[in-house]
């Protein structure tokens, strides 16, 4: 179950395997309101979950997500679902939000100061002293282009389009996993294993807990015929992610491929649990009786 070319939805599974959430969150964030409980998922629902998934990660409570949407629903008429529609993102204890090219607090709707040509160049001369505050500027320009190189993608831009908007995110933010990782399923799409395996070791340096940098990784050896490499990075996945079925998956194939026929029905069992009705499901359940078959005593419950 390798990568596949961009396509304009995306099922449930895969939306929650491209950003390594688990089921439980998003049932948590369909039930505070805060997401659409939907099967399929295009490009700006992606960009909703994607703007929840950083608000958390700065440690914004939903709650107070909750009130900042529905603040700029009020203040905004003409925006119908602000994390699809806005920018939103957290400044220390405040969500901020741009919109129209001004900056506005989300929950207050009060516009941040704009600067006179006399202190921008103020603040360009003491850009200097302030690092910390670059790297961060930096690191939102990143995600930015991140962010482009997604929907380029999404709507079948030219790959060239694509790649040059990955490598611009990473030129501001070496460690942007998300672009690097994306590049790398770019690469291993077009058969160019050396880039494609520098992409996702570059991912993994950034962030070690990143799920499905090992699980394509691990496609990439199994794809070359390194089974033990696979092995490791498939188990590196699960370690992440327990529930990451396509993992469980494709490490049911490789035990099977290598004569471990018990590990391969317990990966194939795991696998039926958290994916019963999808058509991969079918080759699953096919598989497991085979084994079954042959390798369990008549009558015997695996």
């Amino acid at each position: 179950m390798a990568g596949s070319a961009p396509k304009q939805a995306y099922s449930r599974e895969e939306t929650r395997r491209l950003l390594d959430i688990s089921e439980r969150q998003l049932k948590s964030w369909e039930t505070q309101g805060l997401v659409p409980s939907i099967e399929a998922y295009g490009f700006h629902d992606l960009v909703a979950l994607r703007t929840l998934i950083k608000l958390r990660e700065n440690r914004v409570p939903p709650a107070k997500i909750k009130r900042a949407v529905a603040a700029l629903s009020q203040k905004l008429r003409h925006i119908e679902d602000p994390l699809r529609q806005l920018k939103l993102y957290a400044d220390g204890k405040k969500i901020r939000v741009d919109v129209e090219g001004r900056r506005m607090e989300a929950a207050t709707g009060q516009l941040l100061l704009d600067f006179g040509q006399a202190e921008l160049k103020r603040l360009v001369e003491f850009k200097a002293k302030e690092p910390a505050h670059s790297e961060r500027a930096q690191r939102m320009e990143a995600e930015r282009w991140f962010q482009r190189g997604l929907e380029l993608e999404q709507t079948g831009a030219p790959i060239d389009e694509v790649i040059g908007a990955y490598e611009t995110a990473i030129n501001l933010d070496p460690k942007s996993a998300g672009a690097l990782v994306n590049l790398g399923t770019i690469y291993f799409n077009r058969q160019k294993w050396n880039d494609a395996e520098r992409y996702y070791r570059d991912a993994l340096a950034a962030d070690p807990a990143y799920a499905l940098a090992h699980f394509n990784l691990a496609n990439l050896y199994d794809e070359l015929g390194r089974r033990d490499q696979a092995m490791e990075h498939y188990q590196g996945a699960l370690q992440i992610a327990p529930n990451y079925a396509d993992a469980h998956y494709n490490i049911a194939l490789l035990y099977q491929g290598t004569n471990q026929p018990m590990k391969a029905v317990h990966h194939w069992t795991r696998y039926l649990k958290l994916d019963p009705a999808s058509s991969w499901s079918n080759i699953a359940r096919r598989e497991l009786a085979k084994l079954k078959q042959n390798t369990l005593v008549p009558g015997s419950r695996a």
